[in-house]
């Protein structure tokens, strides 16, 4: 079973985000990026399901310009066996993204496919969703355990309520949670092998789809600062700025 695992470029989490001045985007310039966490989990997840012997093979694949190799890349020295960019100059859409992630899904006729639940840039949680919707495969979102019995994946998932089992006919869709798993530090061997492995190049046309937007960003703002907080006294006083000033009693 091939499982296909989709990566995405974000800003690394470590990093402050800064807006441009005119408040048009993110500002980018000398910012460090990285895999999407969740992407990483995915990753590391299709690897321990090969080394169980579940699959036999793990592709990563990345929707995005030349400079998305350096993540691509960091999931081959995971231990991903190769590697397909899809060539696109600017982020599609999560629609687009899912009707470009089922074609090459159905050329490599990949079992499973593992992805992230959502990206930390847009937080969107939507891919993932409208790929099983298109293909018309099962699906297992957030997931915290993932196991493979037969021909069926039972996958453990975090709902409001607690935790939730479901067994999904083989092939299909299951987005990672954080508590899935722990992903991997990758060793300097590990990076030189990693250049050695194939990567495979394709674009939207190549894969008949059209690459549209139905969506205009207009602006971005970053998130009001939180004012300082106040010592009081005593419980009364606590109450009566409660009540009174905060208005929340």
């Amino acid at each position: 079973m091939k499982i296909l695992v989709p990566v995405k470029r974000v800003i690394d989490y470590n990093v402050k985000v800064r807006i441009k001045q005119d408040c048009s985007d993110v500002d980018l310039s000398n910012t460090k990026m990285s895999i999407n966490p969740f992407c990483e989990i995915a990753v590391e997840e299709a690897l321990r399901l090969k080394e169980a012997g579940t699959a036999s093979e793990v592709i990563a694949v990345c929707i995005g310009p030349k400079i998305v190799k350096e993540q691509i890349l960091a999931a081959l020295a995971m231990g991903a066996d190769r590697a397909i960019r899809i060539d696109v100059e600017e982020q599609p859409e999560p629609l687009v993204i899912a009707r470009l992630l089922a074609k090459v899904a159905e050329q490599e006729d990949a079992g499973l496919i593992m992805m992230g639940k959502q990206a930390i840039d847009s937080d969107n949680n939507q891919v993932g969703q409208m790929l099983a919707g298109i293909m018309g495969r099962p699906q297992g979102t957030f997931a915290s355990v993932v196991k493979i019995e037969g021909d069926e994946a039972l996958v453990t998932r975090e709902v409001d309520g607690g935790l939730q089992t479901v067994a999904l006919k083989l092939p299909a869709i299951v987005t990672a949670d954080l508590r899935l798993n722990e992903p991997r530090f990758t060793k300097l061997p590990d990076i030189m092998k990693a250049k050695r492995k194939p990567i495979a190049e394709t674009t939207a046309a190549d894969l008949g789809v059209e690459v549209t937007s139905t969506q205009q960003q207009l602006s971005v703002a970053a998130p009001a600062t939180r004012q300082a907080g106040i010592k009081v006294a005593s419980v009364d006083e606590l109450v009566d700025k409660l009540k009174n000033e905060a208005k929340v009693i």
